[in-house]
């Protein structure tokens, strides 16, 4: 039910007007219909499911707030999208201008220098769980490609978007977006095949 509502602009943009005239109901029905590809989008960039689901309420309040500012200049969907790209982008950077440091020192004992913390497995509900040891190696090779690759890699390969519905939460051109990911891809390919060799090495 949920997943045909989500793909009804029509639906969505009379919700979104019902909101705007303080309608928290609407809004309700709003979140429960996009929550999860919000969530799973912000996973994606950040593969910690706490920090995903802040990064969740952030863009849920902003569309709330925002509702009403909403010029109709792309449908509901990529409206959202793009707010939960900025919400994520925005907190990765926030978070490692704040904790990088903090972070560091936390994974070595003070006086051994040994490391105490391992960060736990990644886990993506959008991956069957057989496949998910790979998922988490690709998911660290996407954390090395430049901003704009991430996400239209992430926008186009994790959650299934066109290359044109990409474009437009994007804000740019379809052409821009194949670019970009032709060199996603070939980044990929090169950090992957690192990572195999080394596997292969140590095997």
């Amino acid at each position: 039910m949920f997943r045909s509502a989500m793909n009804d602009p029509k639906n969505l943009f009379l919700l979104l007007e019902q909101i705007r005239q303080g309608n928290e109901p609407a809004f309700r029905q709003l979140y429960e219909i996009t929550k999860s590809r919000v969530f799973n989008t912000a996973l994606s960039y950040v593969r910690s499911r706490e920090d995903a689901e802040e990064i969740t309420q952030e863009v849920f309040i902003d569309v709330f707030r925002s509702a009403g500012s909403f010029e109709g200049d792309a449908n509901v969907t990529t409206w959202i999208y793009r707010i939960t790209v900025n919400k994520s982008l925005d907190f990765i950077k926030q978070k490692k201008r704040q904790k990088r440091f903090a972070f560091l020192t936390s994974l070595f004992d003070r006086d051994t220098g040994e490391v105490v913390h391992h960060p736990p497995d990644f886990v993506h509900p959008g991956v069957a769980l057989e496949n998910q040891e790979n998922a988490a190696r690709l998911f660290q090779a996407i954390d090395t490609l430049p901003e704009k690759q991430k996400t239209a890699y992430i926008l186009t390969r994790i959650e299934g978007l066109s290359n044109i519905e990409a474009a437009q939460v994007m804000s740019t051109s379809v052409g821009a977006v194949e670019s970009l990911l032709q060199r996603a891809n070939e980044n990929l390919k090169k950090q992957l095949l690192a990572v195999y060799k080394s596997l292969v090495a140590d095997s």
